[in-house]
């Protein structure tokens, strides 16, 4: 009796070590043959010691950069009033970038960063708030020059570049206060050269750069670099559905720098060359004579003691069919020195890439029946 009641028991124990070494595998010293031998992980190769010299060299560019042209980005505030339905005249704050451009105070940012400001203040990359006063503003550019008392700025102006040596795929960086966080590098490379922007005023900006360097509201007015440290453009505008980078910001170009700061700090403003006429566009705002010329600018308004006043040119008449403009006679131009021009941004921006007022330029002019004449005709300004 005992000895089969103990059977049940002995085979319940022996079931139970079975189970067990299962679970918790050979003892040690031993193995199962079913047993996978283990992989080890797969490990990387270091990258060659050529290559991490070159991103090394290239690491310790940038951050020489920033550190030595940093100093040089200032944070701009400007205060102004704004009505509000519910309370009335309130103050509002705004926040962009620039940079010292020399030695005398003059600091460059963008016009619509101060436009409208009844108070700027500048503020230097060591803290120090100073006052500022706006010498110059130009709303086509989007360029504005501020003064500050030169005896507190430390920081040495920004050299400039030249618009000749730029090319897409340049590697650039922007230093800017985005958001208000003061002094942001970002970098990335030129995307493209020569893109026709509008700017805040609604003005048209040729030759304007394109980056995918990250731009984000309050880097406005701050300077766009190049390798060596030098501007090649003022951070302008940005294209997002979100307001936020996306990767297309835009930049004035040094050479519209270079050739409207001056100027505004000598004059207060920039001396746009201009031949003082009001066109219409042939083929898109007015339908074009069947035996005239089928593309170019129709004049239909012109200042008679102007430059195309002066030349000779001839207006339109201007008439009302019912609910129709007519258009009767006037000169159409077709090309400023032998360069076509189909809209009147082709126009605008030749002559301000091209000319200055005083120049000398060469109009390729039709009437109404097609005859064609070449007039010359001094440009003016706007």
């Amino acid at each position: 009796m005992r000895h089969h009641r103990l059977l049940p028991l002995s085979a319940a124990l022996i079931g139970l070590g079975l189970v067990a070494g299962l679970l918790l595998g050979p003892p040690t010293g031993t193995s199962l043959s079913q047993e996978a031998t283990p992989v080890p992980p797969p490990t990387l190769a270091p990258p060659p010691a050529e290559a991490l010299t070159l991103l090394d060299a290239e690491e310790a560019v940038v951050a020489y950069i920033y550190e030595s042209a940093g100093p040089s980005v200032v944070h701009i505030t400007s205060r102004t009033e704004v009505w509000d339905f519910w309370r009335g005249v309130v103050p509002q704050e705004g926040t962009g970038s620039g940079f010292v451009y020399d030695t005398q105070g003059h600091v460059v940012t963008n016009n619509h960063v101060v436009e409208g400001a009844r108070e700027i203040e500048v503020v230097l990359a060591d803290g120090t708030v100073l006052p500022a006063e706006v010498v110059g503003t130009d709303a086509y550019y989007d360029l504005a020059v501020l003064r500050v008392d030169p005896a507190q700025v430390r920081a040495a102006p920004l050299p400039l570049g030249s618009a000749d040596s730029l090319r897409v795929g340049q590697r650039v960086l922007a230093i800017g206060n985005p958001f208000g966080l003061d002094r942001t590098l970002t970098t990335g490379v030129i995307s493209a050269l020569d893109r026709t922007i509008e700017s805040e005023s609604g003005s048209v900006i040729g030759n304007a750069i394109q980056t995918d360097a990250a731009i984000n509201p309050g880097n406005s007015g701050g300077p766009l670099l190049n390798s060596r440290g030098e501007v090649i453009g003022v951070n302008t505008a940005i294209q997002s559905p979100s307001g936020g980078s996306v990767g297309i910001g835009f930049a004035v170009p040094i050479s519209a720098v270079q050739r409207v700061v001056p100027d505004l700090i000598a004059y207060g403003r920039y001396r746009h060359p201009s031949l003082r006429v009001q066109v219409r566009e042939l083929g898109y705002e007015v339908r074009p004579a069947a035996d005239g010329p089928q593309r170019g600018l129709l004049i239909v308004a012109l200042d008679p003691n102007g430059p195309a006043g002066q030349a000779g040119l001839q207006a339109a008449e201007v008439r009302r069919q019912g609910f129709r403009t007519v258009f009767v006679g006037g000169d159409i131009i077709l090309a400023i020195n032998g360069q076509e021009v189909h809209t009147r941004d082709d126009l605008t921006l030749y002559l301000e890439k091209h000319t200055l007022p005083g120049d000398t330029v060469t109009l390729t002019v039709s009437n109404i029946s097609g005859e064609t004449r070449e007039v010359t005709v001094t440009v003016g300004e706007s």
